[in-house]
């Protein structure tokens, strides 16, 4: 059973949001290079130590729910029925992350991720993050005493499904036809075996 989360955890989420929700508008509203750490913090009516506290740089203000992101790929991977195949799971974990991405709200975050040198390469460091903690997750999940040549890549091409098919012009179409691809190369390693 979960427990529901106490009055400082939900007053932390809160603050968290409100930073997050007053650093996006602001750069959206005035560009992401015009905006500095300073003005989130006055906007959001917090100290710019609250706002460190919360975030790393000002650059995860933008990917807020990255944490989130990280957990859901892992917990494909490893809270699956335990006859569900491992691919399909990620597939469809990738699918709901394709569809939040492509959602018409998200197009002016993208744009301005695109526009941004600092942006672009903070959401790769991400995608490599994203990647090792999920080729974690699936090695430990299969047993294996470390992560296999076969997980890492499984795990790259899953994050790196989710940049294509966001890009693409049928993103739903593009997961499908990318996954076919993981799922075929997953079956001929040792460890598709097992998963």
């Amino acid at each position: 059973m979960t427990v529901p989360p106490g009055r400082r955890e939900r007053k932390k989420a809160a603050t968290r949001q409100k930073i997050a929700g007053t650093a996006l508008r602001l750069f959206l509203e005035r560009g992401y290079d015009a905006v500095g750490i300073r003005d989130v913090a006055a906007e959001a009516d917090v100290a710019v130590t609250t706002l460190f506290s919360h975030f790393a740089s000002k650059e995860a203000l933008v990917f807020e729910r990255d944490d989130d992101f990280e957990q859901r790929l892992t917990r494909a991977a490893t809270t699956r029925a335990p006859h569900e195949p491992l691919v399909p799971a990620l597939r469809h974990e990738i699918h709901a992350l394709v569809r939040h991405c492509t959602a018409d709200a998200a197009a002016p975050i993208w744009r301005m991720i695109e526009e941004s040198p600092a942006l672009r390469e903070y959401e790769e460091s991400m995608r490599l993050r994203h990647a090792d903690s999920l080729a974690t997750a699936i090695a430990t999940d299969l047993g294996l005493p470390q992560t296999t040549t076969a997980c890492r890549a499984i795990a790259r091409f899953a994050i790196d499904a989710y940049t294509l098919a966001r890009e693409a012009a049928d993103p739903e179409a593009a997961v499908d036809e990318i996954f076919r691809m993981i799922e075929a190369a997953w079956e001929v390693t040792g460890p598709a075996r097992r998963a």
